[in-house]
Formats: C-alpha cells, structure tokens, sequence
C-alpha cells in the first residue's frame, strides 16, 4: 500500500476528529507531527533496534508531572511514523484504526498515562475512543 504524505495527513486529521474532542481541545502546546521513520536518536531513546516498529512517539512531560509554574516551554510533540503504521496495516479500514489507536496512544501519554492503564483502557473499551 502507498500513501502520499497528504493522503497520511487527511487520516491524522479524521483520526483527530472521531476521537473524544474533550481530550482533543484539552491538548494544548502540542505539536502533532508525521514522519516516514523514527530518527536514530528517537530509537535510541526509545531502546529500538532496527528490527522494532514504533509507530507514534510522545515526546514531552506529561501533564501529571508538571508543576504550577509551568509556562513557556517549547511544545510537546507528538510524532506519527506513515511507514511503521503501513507496515502493520492490510487495507484501507485498517490503516485508518491503527493510525487513530496510534493518536490516541500517544494524546495518552500527553495526560500521563502509562502503556500498562492504556492497555487496560483499549482492552475494556476499545470502541468508545
């Protein structure tokens, strides 16, 4: 499957709009960004060899651990990786829910939290996101 950059673009979009808009207009001083792979500092940081998708990437201090005094820091960003999520996904339909589940995976992160509670969520709700 190929898919332009504007194509992957139109699918962060759609993903962003059927997700829950309160947690959507809660983000704020993110950046949501796409990239065809991860950087070799991003792997690094993330303990990735070159064999490990990463399909998103939050990079940032989550809301939980910020202090009062918080303000004018560079934004937070969130990465989408177009090849990693093509590489897991078979058809159309399929490509559009990883990259919402991957959106929604990474926002989590942004509210702090953790993979083990994102698991939980996905795996008692999956389809109320």
């Amino acid at each position: 499957m190929e898919l332009t950059d504007q194509q992957f673009d139109a699918l962060i979009t759609r993903a962003m709009d059927e997700l829950p808009q309160e947690y959507i207009k809660g983000l704020k001083n993110v950046a949501i960004v796409m990239a065809d792979e991860p950087t070799d500092e991003q792997r690094q940081k993330m303990r990735l060899d070159r064999r490990s998708l990463l399909l998103g990437l939050y990079e940032g201090v989550p809301l939980t651990q910020r202090g009062s005094g918080w303000s004018g820091m560079l934004p937070d960003k969130i990465t989408m990786f177009k090849n990693q999520i093509l590489a897991v996904a078979y058809d159309e339909e399929s490509l559009f829910e990883q990259t919402k589940r991957t959106l929604w995976h990474e926002i989590a992160h942004y509210y702090g939290l953790d993979h083990d509670r994102i698991d939980e969520l996905e795996a008692r709700a999956p389809r109320e996101r």
